[in-house]
């Protein structure tokens, strides 16, 4: 499956904002944004450009796509699933992200980036309604019971992650028991549940155009 897989602290730069893409290195001081607050390039540093609507639309798009660690034509796939679903498409965009599998395991501060996640699930540590799931874009459902089934190097890393993020809060449609690294899904996630400041509309308007 394809993947994005140059330097990924230009896209934060970029975006001049943290995607939290890096892991614990993005809660540092030596993150690329809080050291070079301005965006890559000879011209980074030159005098802001004005954008468009469209730039701006763009850009937000861009952004959610960075978070997530998905590609223009599943992101696209996405958008399409959340047209047609009954409710708020830019909600419902987000909904779909929020309940991939890697996107889970990070919400739960078993990894420390999405990155990280992915290679959990690929790795075939993460267990669903106790059938392994080794695909990182698996949606969980209300319900769903996640947890990590593993020999004693990875669970060991898992738990060294979760001592890294102790600080980083559970969503509340999460139900997490860390002593067992077992999880519930206890509702579906809400755009409030996502802890980044997302423009939903703006990626609606893009691609309604």
């Amino acid at each position: 499956m394809a993947r994005y897989t140059d330097a990924v602290c230009r896209l934060c730069r970029r975006n001049v904002e943290k995607l939290f893409l890096k892991g614990p290195r993005c809660y540092t001081e030596k993150c690329a944004v809080v050291k070079r607050a301005f965006p890559p390039g000879q011209h980074g540093q030159g005098r802001k450009q004005k954008l468009s609507n469209y730039g701006l639309q763009l850009k937000e798009k861009q952004k959610v796509k960075w978070m997530y660690g998905v590609l223009e034509k599943q992101f696209r796939r996405y958008f399409k699933i959340a047209s047609k679903t009954k409710g708020v498409t830019g909600r419902v965009l987000l909904q779909l992200l929020e309940r991939r599998l890697d996107n889970v395991i990070f919400r739960l501060g078993l990894s420390t980036s999405r990155v990280q996640g992915r290679q959990s699930v690929r790795h075939n540590y993460i267990y669903v309604n106790s059938r392994r799931v080794n695909i990182p874009s698996f949606m969980v459902s209300k319900g769903d019971v996640i947890e990590v089934k593993a020999k004693e190097g990875p669970v060991k890393k898992l738990k060294e992650n979760l001592e890294l993020n102790k600080d980083r809060t559970v969503p509340s449609w999460l139900e997490f028991n860390a002593a067992d690294m077992k999880a519930t899904v206890i509702r579906l996630p809400e755009k409030e549940d996502i802890p980044a400041t997302i423009q939903e509309q703006l990626i609606v308007e893009l691609y309604s155009k």
